[in-house]
């Protein structure tokens, strides 16, 4: 057994069965001058150091003055690729839009060719340096998308990728089918025949070899309609595959609407988002995920977070960790971002970035928040008056030690 003792504060304490909404966001459970026992790999008990009984332990760890908290929860990322795409950094420092850029053959579709070229083994290799260097800078579950296949032999080597991913790290790894991210090249007149392979070809044959967790999709203008939505996702769900969604990332065009109506476990992206939208995600269970790191990228709007919380509902944020809109894996960059750019409060943040993000993943019963019986993956931090400068330091991490699976990293 380990034991932590004189914890400053330790953040996001009880248990969850939803993720916290509105006001209770901002009204963050934790606890001053506590302490927490880790039994093997799992959190065994917690409180404040007044009530510390006796107990037999291997190891002691003195956090005085420092604060403990769950690790990140990334519910949304492309960490799988084959390469970066800095030359359309520059063409959009240039001017060039992220649309014009996919018009001339880059975005998903360059990154979909270089892809299809690499083997198994180096993506692979490539897509755990980048996974190590998440969890060592917080990220303690993960959600990691496909979608830069686009065949069936490439969009399955994904996905083998992925499962080999997360047999090799001691944190959860969740795996989502996102074939429709674009429309390939050789289905560019007959994008039915695309939408056919997907849903006949991959969706069957994945969910056997059980690779998929979610189904996932870009519907948005340019890419796929709310129709073609509908069809994938049921699809999907008639695998036992959970719905997450890419919508309103340039354009509202009714696709929270029907990922509302086909129980989409969170709909992400909403940088684009109307009073009705926001209406329609109240009398629904669909969590809302921003991506504010894409829109730093690609100077676009920012998800109105602020207006999501104010309405009442919940909110997480992740990364979209990808080369293209997003090539940043860091959490606590993403946290930072959630209180300058989207005007949410540090409480607020953490709550996004902990127990709402794993609930956005689906696995919140093993991690996400200081809870008896979750794995014990947490972050330590440096000494900090608060928990309010964890967010404060923006482009720099706040933390001392990781611990994954009860071991400091």
């Amino acid at each position: 057994m380990k034991l932590i003792t004189n914890i400053y504060q330790l953040l996001v304490t009880g248990e969850y069965d939803k993720p916290l909404c509105g006001k209770e966001m901002g009204a963050m459970p934790y606890i001053e001058n506590a302490y927490l026992v880790i039994d093997e790999d799992c959190i065994y008990e917690y409180g404040i150091m007044d009530d510390l009984h006796p107990i037999a332990v291997d190891e002691v760890i003195d956090a005085t003055g420092q604060i403990v908290l769950p690790m990140w929860c990334d519910s949304h990322t492309h960490l799988v690729f084959a390469t970066t795409r800095e030359d359309e950094f520059v063409d959009r420092i240039k001017g060039l839009s992220y649309q014009e850029i996919a018009a001339k053959g880059g975005g998903i579709l360059n990154s979909a060719r270089k892809l299809q070229a690499m083997s198994e083994d180096e993506l692979y290799k490539d897509a755990l340096e980048r996974l190590s260097q998440c969890i060592k800078t917080g990220t303690g579950a993960i959600e990691i998308k496909t979608g830069y296949g686009l065949t069936v032999a490439s969009e399955l080597k994904m996905l083998r990728v992925i499962k080999r991913l997360s047999t090799a790290v001691d944190i959860p790894v969740k795996a989502t089918l996102l074939a429709a991210h674009a429309i390939p090249e050789r289905h560019k007149q007959n994008r039915a025949a695309y939408i056919d392979e997907i849903v006949n070809e991959m969706i069957p044959a994945f969910t056997k070899e059980s690779l998929v967790d979610f189904i996932d999709i870009f519907c948005e203008t340019g890419y796929f309609t709310v129709a073609e939505m509908d069809t994938i996702v049921n699809a999907g769900k008639a695998h036992g595959l959970k719905p997450k969604v890419h919508v309103n990332q340039f354009t509202s065009i009714g696709g929270i609407q029907k990922a509302i109506e086909l129980e989409a476990l969170t709909v992400d992206h909403l940088e684009e988002l109307t009073e009705k939208d926001i209406d329609e995600l109240k009398t629904s269970n669909t969590i809302p995920v921003a991506l504010p790191g894409c829109s730093f990228f690609l100077n676009i709007p920012y998800t109105p977070a602020r207006k999501i919380i104010d309405s009442g509902l919940s909110l997480a944020v992740a990364t979209d960790y990808n080369p293209g809109s997003s090539p940043s894996s860091s959490m606590n960059f993403i946290v930072s971002q959630a209180c300058i750019n989207l005007k949410m409060t540090p409480a607020e943040a953490i709550v996004a970035a902990t127990i709402n993000g794993a609930f956005a993943m689906d696995v919140a019963k093993e991690t996400g928040s200081i809870t008896k019986g979750k794995k014990a993956n947490l972050i330590i931090t440096k000494p900090l008056p608060s928990y309010n400068a964890i967010p404060y330091h923006f482009g720099q991490h706040q933390i001392d030690e990781v611990i994954v699976n009860g071991e400091v990293l």
